[in-house]
């Protein structure tokens, strides 16, 4: 009896350091993503937990995703800002007016089932890539917004917010296109930037789910201290990729398209399971 506990203490504690090691892995790979394109935070989060580091609660793999993602934008935004690409103003306008939304969103969120929630986060991926392929004239550096910009970042950033919400997502997939739209950014500025208003939606998501118990501490921890080092590399990599036209967004929207795809493929597995 004393052997058979022993043998299964043993193998929780090799399941627990096999756990923590590719929550890590992915926090790096995660972090990453956010330090080059200020999205994709939770888009790559929440599968890699579900599927990677094996939370299959989809509920509990957003609310796990929402803080881990929140934690490493704060985290990331320091190199861009050192590099003077963060508009700070634009930044709180649109995070003051995206909480509120997600706020709300989260709320929804909770109440719908978890794979039909993923199945049309994945749909919603995809149009946005589609969006960022789109040709678009040269923009203008954002440090001076017209007079209609704060209500435009506003109302963008309520409507990014209450989607980020809803689908327990940071929301740098759609905060880097809504920030290019509504303050007329270059896309690096707009990462940068965007990493506030991805840590706010995150946090508000974070402890939104947290109240319903669906956030797991100890995966979000070794999700944060492994995207540390992936954060800086991704950071450093924009600033260089800044200098192609266009290298940044078909980054952006490849990676959404294919992290869709791969979402897609697994409601299908599920739904025919």
């Amino acid at each position: 009896m004393h052997n058979a506990l022993a043998l299964v203490a043993a193998a929780n504690l090799d399941h627990g350091i096999t756990q923590g090691f590719l929550a890590a892995l992915c926090g790096g790979f995660v972090s990453f993503s956010l330090g080059l394109i200020g999205g994709g935070g939770s888009i790559l989060a929440v599968p890699l937990i579900l599927y990677v580091v094996g939370l299959h609660n989809p509920h509990l793999a957003i609310g796990t995703a929402a803080l881990a993602v929140a934690a490493n934008a704060f985290i990331n935004i320091i190199p861009h800002a050192r590099a003077g690409h963060v508009r700070w103003k634009a930044a709180f306008a649109f995070a003051a007016s995206g909480v509120i939304g997600a706020a709300v969103g989260s709320t929804l969120g909770k109440l719908v089932d978890g794979q039909r929630l993923l199945t049309c986060f994945a749909g919603l991926m995809c149009f946005v890539a589609i969006l960022m392929l789109r040709p678009r004239a040269a923009t203008q550096s954002s440090s001076l917004l017209d007079q209609g910009g704060y209500p435009r970042l506003c109302g963008t950033g309520l409507g990014a917010g209450s989607l980020s919400g809803f689908f327990g997502i940071g929301g740098g997939f759609l905060v880097v296109p809504g920030l290019m739209f509504a303050g007329r950014m270059q896309i690096v500025e707009a990462i940068g930037t965007s990493l506030f208003a991805v840590g706010s939606f995150g946090l508000t998501t974070a402890i939104n789910y947290s109240l319903s118990g669906d956030v797991d501490w100890s995966i979000a921890a070794e999700f944060v201290a492994g995207g540390i080092a992936g954060g800086w590399l991704g950071a450093r990599m924009a600033c260089r990729l800044a200098r192609r036209r266009g290298a940044l967004n078909l980054i952006f929207a490849a990676m959404i398209i294919a992290i869709a795809a791969n979402m897609l493929y697994h409601a299908w597995r599920v739904h025919r399971g």
